[in-house]
């Protein structure tokens, strides 16, 4: 139950999901793969980026839901992480390849890492959410309920993103 003017954990998520599929739905496969300039990813870069850190944060709340132990976190300011001036390289495991990408199957793909995700989310004991936490690389602990939160900000940086390279390759 959540108190008036409360939101979910989700529903951050959710809202910034549409923005992104919103953003990328006219866009034709050549679009996305279109780059700006050298060295800055395409928007299917972008969408794969985004399906490969949703689903190994997934798998990794999974695992410390079941193995990981009990510990007091204080929660982080998220909201951070939507500021693009400060640049933060991705970890080599979540570096999309060159490409060339099809958008059905990056919406596929983004579907079902997001289905992976809210089942977690709705099915992981609350109490658990909130008293077992995971390691940010640069955040430090995070409980899991603040990684839940966490997908949605990280989108919506690269949401941000994704319309920047969209207006300067179009």
């Amino acid at each position: 139950m959540k108190v008036k003017g409360e939101i979910t954990m989700l529903e951050h998520s959710k809202a910034v999901r549409a923005e992104l599929l919103n953003e990328v739905k006219n866009m034709t496969d050549d679009q996305l793969n279109q780059k700006p300039s050298q060295g800055v990813w395409s928007p299917g870069q972008i969408l794969e980026h985004l399906y490969l850190m949703e689903r190994v944060i997934t798998g990794g709340m999974k695992q410390v839901l079941i193995s990981g132990e009990k510990k007091e976190v204080s929660e982080k300011p998220l909201q951070l992480v939507i500021d693009r001036s400060r640049k933060v390289p991705a970890p080599e495991n979540l570096k999309p390849a060159e490409g060339p990408y099809v958008k059905e199957e990056l919406l596929s793909k983004l579907e079902d890492s997001r289905r992976e995700l809210i089942n977690f989310a709705e099915t992981a004991p609350g109490q658990d959410l909130n008293e077992k936490s995971m390691k940010h690389p640069h955040l430090g602990d995070l409980s899991l309920k603040q990684w839940v939160e966490f997908i949605g900000y990280h989108e919506k940086r690269h949401l941000l993103q994704l319309t920047e390279v969209k207006s300067a390759a179009y």
